[in-house]
């Protein structure tokens, strides 16, 4: 009873070594590493700290603004009274001097500005989410390219395990054949003929056992996991795509390319309206605000200033239209991306149902080519068909076998193919 009880530890170590070692994953988990693996996820955080800028750096625009300023000028004439005034009354108006100066500080404070920073905060928005969005296409494609080494893996796997089975098969056949010799049913060449199977079917394992390993390096780097050769992928399950509304993340850009457009006119548009604000301004200079005192003197003015800037309509209207063109440009994107996936939708449909139609025969197949082998193999022990015929059914039974694997991992992809095009 404990020599049962060691051996059954001993049996689900080994089992735990072996789970361990062979690492599952599925394509879920691969989408999501390569995601996180690729290096452009790192211009998330570089557009939204981007954004906060260029939104903080609007906002300043309400903080007073404080300006400096320096002048000392001379001039050719100066304000004169010329009144004459009869003897003996004596004015003595004074004159100021022809060389002035000053230094002035000015602080503005922002009341009202058409909108303005409002509109730039909206627009800076709006850019970041556009650059997020095409971040997020580029991403995507990432799927696409995931898919086809994952499923080409899958493929390899299957093919290797019936190759597995076949090389059985052929030393099975080789053991027979060998006792045909012995018995004289056969002869050498016979036994060459398996002999050369078995070598094409080992070299076949090889570049197969190969491929692999190149197709798990690659899945390596896309991931930025390091996958050994004992690495199992999950197959996923066939199940078919329901919905055939399109949500690719290619339309989600184009909305953020709407927004952007539109934060734009707002932009435009507040541009031209008047802007309102105070002001307060200091200074020392010589004269003062009494133009007449030739002494240097201080002096403070504030009050509310109203300015309106008619220059931007001049370019208004080409401005406009630019944005117009920028939207119908626009539009054009978004209907030709719907029009492509909207062709390519049907024709991926037709062959997910063909690999669907081949699948059903492909059972049959196998059976049919089995009891054909297995007749060749009865025929040749009794002498009435050689071995070389019999090897060509084995051939045609293994053919039959990897169309099946074939099919059923076609089948997988162009469902995954059609998840991808509609997401």
């Amino acid at each position: 009873m404990k020599r049962v009880k060691i051996y059954i530890t001993i049996a689900l170590l080994f089992a735990s070594i072996i789970s361990i070692n062979a690492q599952q994953l599925t394509l879920d988990e691969c989408h999501t590493k390569a995601k996180q693996h690729y290096p452009a996820i790192a211009q998330y955080n570089i557009i939204e700290q981007s954004k906060d800028f260029d939104i903080k750096n609007a906002n300043m625009a309400y903080l007073p603004q404080i300006s400096l300023g320096a002048q000392a000028t001379w001039q050719s004439d100066i304000t004169k009274i010329d009144i004459d005034i009869p003897v003996p009354i004596d004015i003595d108006i004074p004159v100021p001097d022809k060389d002035q100066y000053k230094v002035t500080a000015e602080v503005n404070q922002l009341i009202w500005d058409g909108g303005v920073i409002g509109a730039q905060k909206k627009m800076a928005t709006a850019d970041a989410e556009l650059q997020k969005h095409k971040l997020e296409t580029e991403l995507y494609t990432l799927k696409e390219r995931v898919n086809n080494l994952y499923f080409g893996i899958l493929l390899l796997d299957e093919r290797l395990q019936l190759h597995y089975l076949l090389e059985k098969e052929l030393e099975r056949n080789y053991d027979r054949v060998k006792s045909y010799v012995a018995n004289g049913v056969a002869n050498e060449a016979d036994l060459s003929a398996v002999k050369v199977e078995q070598l094409k079917s080992k070299q076949d394992r090889v570049e197969m056992e190969s491929s692999r390993k190149a197709y798990i390096k690659m899945l390596s780097i896309f991931i930025g996991e390091e996958l050994g050769d004992k690495t199992k992928l999950t197959k996923p399950l066939a199940n078919d795509v329901n919905s055939l509304v399109i949500q690719r993340p290619e339309l989600q850009m184009f909305d953020a390319q709407q927004d952007l457009i539109n934060s734009q006119k707002d932009v435009l548009t507040s541009k031209n309206l008047p802007k309102i604000g105070a002001f307060a301004q200091g200074g020392y200079g010589k004269p003062g605000l009494n133009m007449f005192d030739n002494k240097f003197k201080t002096y403070l003015v504030g009050g509310v200033r109203l300015s309106w800037n008619f220059g931007n309509l001049y370019t208004y209207s080409n401005d406009k239209r630019k944005i117009d063109l920028q939207q119908a440009m626009l539009e054009t994107n978004r209907e030709t991306f719907i029009h492509n996936v909207s062709i390519v939708i049907p024709q991926q449909q037709i062959e997910i149902e063909k690999y669907r139609e081949q699948m059903k025969d492909d059972n049959e197949i196998i059976s049919l080519r089995k009891l054909i082998r297995e007749a060749a193999e009865a025929k040749v022990e009794n002498g009435t068909m050689t071995v070389s015929d019999m090897l060509k059914e084995m051939t045609a039974e293994e053919a039959a076998k990897q169309a099946k694997v074939l099919h059923e991992i076609q089948y997988l992809m162009s469902i995954y193919k059609l998840k991808y095009t509609t997401n």
